[in-house]
């Protein structure tokens, strides 16, 4: 099978890494760049794959391969469509996890092959939960790609409801106003949400002068907090 594979983040590449080393799976091209996806139609792949790739691919080249284009998005679908799902996902209370789908015109609303979510606490910062859902980014993907290679992948229709969040929303939430009159609960799921370092997401202004914010947050029965993962569900 020949792959054209777009990306790349950490779980894109280990992805990659994974299928290069696949037998039977002939992966022609790397593409990360927008520019580059002239290429596909070039290569005329079986498939292509997408992991961590940040553009949008437009329709002409999503209709080159015959056995479809496959993203691996790093959220529960439908309800974390679009930029930085960990972090929409406490936010928001929605479940985090991955999601492998068919790519279409819309952005992540494509046919669902397959979703997995991971447990999640109050202690999670947007890290802790990026972190255990790159793990389950790659070990989805893995779980799917035997039957796309034998051709019986069938995706579901996405329904049309679903939360979607593009950049902008993300660099508002990281604008905290000191006069903003809000729930301690809904501002502690915020800040444990953007708290990723070595980013500096969260900030404040006070009397003139800027300041960053994270946030750490640990159980007051001593557990550990391994990560654990959730269940595979087929669609």
């Amino acid at each position: 099978m020949d792959v054209v594979f777009l990306g790349t983040n950490n779980y894109g590449r280990e992805i990659y890494d994974w299928l290069c080393d696949r037998d039977g799976v002939d992966v022609r091209a790397l593409l990360t760049e927008e520019s580059q996806l002239d290429l596909v139609s070039t290569i005329d792949p079986d498939v292509v794959v997408a992991a961590g790739f940040t553009h949008i691919v437009p329709p002409d080249v999503l209709a080159v391969p015959d056995e479809g284009c496959l993203n691996v998005h790093p959220g529960v679908l439908p309800d974390t469509r679009g930029f930085n799902p960990n972090v929409w996902s406490i936010v928001d209370d929605h479940p985090a996890g991955a999601t492998v789908h068919y790519m279409d015109e819309g952005v992540d609303t494509g046919d669902i092959v397959a979703t997995r979510e991971v447990e999640t606490s109050f202690a999670d910062t947007g890290k802790d939960v990026y972190r255990r859902v790159e793990r389950v980014c790659v070990e989805l993907f893995r779980a799917v790609w035997p039957d796309v290679e034998a051709g019986t992948v069938e995706g579901v229709t996405q329904p049309a409801e679903g939360d979607y969040h593009r950049k902008a929303e993300f660099l508002d939430l990281c604008e905290l106003d000191p006069d903003e009159e809000v729930r301690v609960v809904d501002l502690l799921d915020r800040l444990r949400a953007l708290t990723f370092p070595p980013f500096d997401n969260a900030r404040i202004e006070v009397d003139g002068a800027e300041y960053y914010l994270d946030l750490s947050i640990r159980p007051a029965d001593g557990s550990s907090g391994e990560e654990t993962y959730g269940t595979l569900s087929s669609y």
